[in-house]
């Protein structure tokens, strides 16, 4: 097991923490909406869960961009972080298969700066056209020392709820329950860190150039601020695509905070299966030098970062082909990154590195 320490959060008590949340939620369930037969659909561990009303289902997700945020305020680059929104909530829908439809947001300030509420919704517009999504709500909440931050500009969180529709092509949402021994695993590369895994970055950041580490050289085109707050990439907008083009994937893992085995996991836990993951994306090189600068194993990396893989798809084989073809022709990359096994142990090679991860 990694030293969790190292990174400033402890995995597995924020996993315990979700698993007593969802408990607690699920003695909720009951209470629908006998007139509209709203229903919660019980999907331990996933990231989006669904209400049905007649034929239509709904699938609904939160979630926020955490610590990145204060990248923004170092660098005063606000309009990149609504992908980063989007994304978080998006992605989470079509891990289950959703199409999302609509967001809204809720921005917490200690004071208003027009100026940065105005790069914040440009950004989350430009985003939502991108994933086809509408901004239907929104509040900003003017909440002074309550909310901190980096600089003397604006301070603030920012969250949103996301919504989608499970397409009919799809009997229910994919959690894993179909995923069987030989599936192929299709990674989606990312371009950066998107929304995870930031406090320990910025750990490392600080031990390595001091309070001053955003405006410090990364290469001939940028600093440490610039390269860290690359926006992240959407996915849900090529999944809908994969599911159009009759490509049913059997379970999706979107590589968020816990990495690459902590979030493929929760896919595979349902059938004991596990997997080799023998030709996944390369990390990428900010990535690279990040765990240089930090003396961070890779067995640590893989359990804080996507380490340049942002989406783990299982497909069948012979959906491989034609998956990869509309991901290159819709400007994504992806690749064949392993197999799933009939162990319940996530394997991870990648040349100089072997990881081995039981559950």
């Amino acid at each position: 097991m990694a030293d969790q320490k190292q990174s400033g959060l402890d995995i597995d008590l924020g996993n315990l923490c979700s698993k007593d949340a969802f408990g607690w939620a699920k003695q909720t369930f009951s209470n629908r909406n006998k007139k509209a037969g709203a229903l919660a659909l019980d999907v331990d561990g996933v990231f989006a869960n669904m209400l049905q009303f007649g034929n239509q289902r709904i699938g609904i997700g939160s979630d926020g961009i955490g610590t990145k945020i204060e990248l923004a305020e170092r660098t005063e680059i606000y309009n990149t972080l609504g992908f980063d929104l989007v994304a978080m909530v998006a992605d989470d829908l079509a891990t289950a298969g959703f199409e999302p439809t609509s967001i809204s947001n809720i921005i917490d300030v200690n004071q208003l700066d027009r100026e940065v509420i105005n790069e914040l919704m440009k950004g989350l517009t430009e985003a939502c056209n991108l994933a086809k999504m509408s901004i239907t709500g929104g509040e900003i909440a003017e909440l002074g020392d309550r909310i901190g931050g980096y600089g003397d500009r604006m301070n603030f969180n920012w969250c949103s709820t996301a919504i989608g529709i499970l397409p009919e092509a799809l009997e229910k949402p994919i959690d894993g329950t179909t995923v069987k021994e030989g599936d192929v695993v299709i990674s989606l590369q990312s371009r950066g860190f998107r929304s995870n895994g930031f406090s320990l970055l910025r750990r490392i950041m600080q031990a390595n150039f001091g309070d001053d580490w955003h405006s410090q050289t990364y290469d001939e085109n940028k600093t440490w601020g610039e390269a860290l707050i690359t926006p992240s990439l959407i996915y849900a907008p090529v999944i809908s695509q994969f599911i159009k083009g009759n490509i049913l994937p059997r379970g999706i893992a979107h590589i968020t905070g816990g990495g690459i085995a902590d979030n493929f996991r929760r896919v595979l836990k349902t059938t004991n299966l596990g997997a080799e993951l023998n030709n996944l994306f390369e990390p990428l090189e900010v990535i690279q030098k990040v765990m240089e600068l930090g003396n961070v194993k890779a067995e640590d990396a893989y359990l804080y970062w996507n380490m340049g893989n942002g989406m783990l798809l299982i497909v069948k084989e012979d959906e491989v082909q034609p998956l990869l073809e509309i991901a290159d022709s819709a400007g994504y990359n992806a690749r064949a990154a392993g197999k799933i096994t009939s162990n319940s142990q996530i394997k991870i090679d990648c040349g100089t590195v072997q990881l081995t991860y039981k559950f």
